[in-house]
Formats: structure tokens, sequence, C-alpha cells
């Protein structure tokens, strides 16, 4: 992301054009506080070290498509790609990673290395010890490396003693690994919930979900005694389409409690056009932010918003009671962080939009301020300009409403 600083001409002459682009707010909207505190552009060119076990599509595997972001200390982060090309059937070329990556936010006081993100080092996920009761990719190796057709991770957690848990969409499972990222136990399958993309025999269930449906987020609370994952949408059983089941692993003793608790979408306009939850992490031991958003995306984009729930409290319905806390597509940048962009790019300036179609990742990180990052397919177009590839884009936004509000008139859960 270019770094010089710019002249207030040239600002107020670049915020105007990125506003016609990008059409202006409603007139009776009402105002937000939440403001772009910094910015930074992982390209969408980068590229990892080594191949994966089939030389397509690429010789060296592209690093991004950034599903789930975690604090890894002294300013960097854990960031972890899904399964890579968007399918079971294509995605045995990508082999399963979790990145440490560092961010130099460009912020209103700029420096020359500002707005850029560095790989470090990554962890790989792998089944030496042939935990995995169904054939994989690289079935017959050594170190049984894990790979995008074997396994579809959305969202990772850190346990108490440190080891990973990774919620998958395929199984949906959750994948237990160490800090290495070897397997250390069967993947864990979800009570009742099975995906057309599952291959396990073990439990014999039929399939009640849509394919690419399984665990989206997963939150962990505070005190990890409790990991909790949620389905990206409703089952096919659920005649409400807008209900989606939130399920609770007791880390202690490994296993499912039995609890459930149920997040209630926004109904959307048109009704075709579903939202879902692109990601769950946890404030404390019983609220959670949710990432709430379309299937749309740059201008077409409508709805991308941050709820809290608190897990002690439902409506009337039985569905958690839920407050915005923060909307993608409406945040202050009057600083002009986002600028300069290139030409044609949408939703940059003030106010700044954030109009990914798989916006994945939300991470609170420290005070009021929330770092977000969009998993970017790898090069799919349309979220930030009509005809070039996303970029992987990590923001850090600061929201005075984060942890205020009350629930009134809801009832606490028991």
């Amino acid at each position: 992301m270019p770094a010089r600083r710019r002249q207030p001409a040239l600002l107020a002459v670049l915020a105007a054009l990125t506003a016609l682009g990008a059409g202006s707010v409603a007139a009776d909207a009402a105002p937000r506080d939440d403001t772009l505190e910094g910015r930074a552009i992982l390209p969408v060119e980068q590229r990892g070290q080594g191949s994966s076990p089939a030389p397509a599509p690429f010789p060296k595997q592209p690093v991004g498509g950034f599903s789930a972001l975690l604090d890894a200390g002294r300013g960097t982060f854990w960031a972890m790609p899904d399964n890579g090309y968007g399918s079971k059937a294509n995605s045995a070329d990508f082999l399963l990673r979790v990145y440490r990556v560092r961010v130099t936010y460009e912020r209103a006081r700029r420096g020359p290395e500002d707005g850029r993100v560095d790989v470090l080092d990554f962890v790989q996920l792998r089944d030496p010890d042939d935990r995995i009761p169904f054939p994989i990719v690289t079935e017959g190796s050594r170190e049984r490396l894990l790979t995008g057709s074997d396994f579809d991770p959305e969202s990772m957690r850190i346990a108490r003693d440190g080891t990973f848990y990774f919620g998958d969409e395929f199984g949906p499972f959750l994948l237990h690994t160490d800090r290495t990222g070897k397997v250390l136990e069967a993947p864990i399958a979800t009570p009742g919930v099975r995906a057309p993309e599952n291959e396990s025999s073990e439990p014999p269930a039929p399939v009640n979900l849509r394919s690419s449906s399984g665990f989206e987020g997963m939150a962990i609370s505070t005190d990890k005694r409790f990991l909790y994952p949620s389905l990206e949408r409703a089952t096919n059983e659920e005649p409400d389409k807008t209900r989606h089941p939130i399920f609770q692993f007791d880390l202690r003793r490994g296993r499912y409690t039995g609890r459930r608790f149920i997040y209630r979408a926004d109904a959307p306009v048109p009704p075709e056009q579903e939202h879902v939850v692109g990601d769950m992490t946890a404030l404390d031991n019983h609220r959670l932010l949710v990432i709430e958003r379309d299937f749309l995306q740059g201008a077409a984009a409508r709805f991308e918003k941050v709820f809290l729930v608190d897990l002690r409290r439902t409506d009337a319905t039985g569905a958690l009671v839920k407050r915005e806390v923060l909307d993608l597509l409406d945040i202050r940048d009057p600083a002009l962080i986002s600028l300069p962009g290139r030409p044609g790019d949408f939703g940059l300036g003030d106010p700044f939009k954030f109009p990914y179609i798989t916006t994945e990742s939300v991470l609170p990180v420290g005070g009021n301020r929330l770092a977000i990052v969009n998993d970017n397919n790898f090069g799919s177009v349309g979220g930030r300009h009509p005809s070039l590839p996303d970029y992987t884009d990590f923001i850090e936004v600061g929201v005075p409403d984060l942890r205020g509000g009350t629930d009134r008139g809801a009832k606490p859960n028991k």
C-alpha cells in the first residue's frame, strides 16, 4: 500500500471522487462513530514456501484467503487460510497451514513501511500418527500432510494447554492438533449434524446440511473452558433458515455438552439473499461477537455487520438477543487512511466500506478496537474492484460502543 504523505487539497479531491464512485450514505441514516484506525494489504500475488502434493494450479502455494485471525503476541497474528480454492474437488493441491504474520498498519501518522503484511513462518497440519479414520490425499506418505480436499478449516482457537482446535465445514468436525500442527485425535463429529462432504463412517447419520455450511465461526470462552462452534447456515430440517445453531463443547471433558444456542440472522431483502454467519469470537465468558453478512460484494453489498450477543440473554423466540456494534459498509475514515487506491476501487475514502463476499475474521485487539480481515478466495474479483483480483485486506477499527449497551427486555438463560 502506498504510504506517502498526502497534501490536503489532493485528499479533498480524492475523497470527493471516491464519494461519487461509491455512492452516498442515506440522508436519514443514523450517524456512527466507528472509525478506521489502520489498514494493511497482503498482495494477491504473495506465494509461500514449498509446493503441495499436486503440481497444479500453482508451483508455489498462495498465501492469503484467511478465515481466522488470532493474536500471536508481539505485534503478530496467527492467520489461517481455509481449504484453499473453494471446494473439496479442486483443493487437493492446497496444504493446510497456519501462518504467523506481522501487520504494520498504515495509520493517520504514516511511516515508510506502513500498510504492509510480512509472512514470518507457518505451521503445517499433518497426521503422521494416522489418527484420521478415513483416506486423505497423502494417504501412504510418511508425514500425511493435510490438504484442502481433506478438511475445510474455517475457524481456529487455542486451548489452555496451547493446542489448536479447528472448526471444519466438511464434517462438520472439530480438529485437534498440537502447536506443531500434528493431529492428536480422531476428528470430533458434531451430534445430529452431517454435511454432504463428510466421508467418515462414524457415526452413521443422514446428511442434513447443505454443502459449505458447516462450522464457519467458533468462539472460545476467555477462561478457556468452552468452545462455541456455529454453523454457517441452518440445518435442512430447520424451517426458519434465519436460525443458526451454536454448540457448546467442553474442553475439560473433551465432548459436547448438549447445550445449543440460536443465533437469529436478520430477514434479508429480497428473501432469496440469505444471510450467513461469517465468524464468531468471544469478548468474555458469555458475550460473543458475530459477523453476519449477505452473499453480495462490491457496490452490490447490502449487509455486512458485527453483532454482539450474550449467551445469558434470549428473546421470546428463544434466540439470542443481539446488538449491532459495527456496520462494515459504513466506517468513518476522516484521516483518509484508505486512500489513494487503484482507479475504479470501490468503497475507499470517507465513509470506508469493507464490501467483500467472504469477510470471515474478527478479533478484539484491546480497548474498543477490532481487527478484521477478508478471505480473498485467492484472487476472486469484484469485492474492492469490479475487474481486478481482491487482495487480503487487514483493517483495524475503533468501535466506541463495542463493550457498552444493555439488552433490556430480554430474559436470562437458565
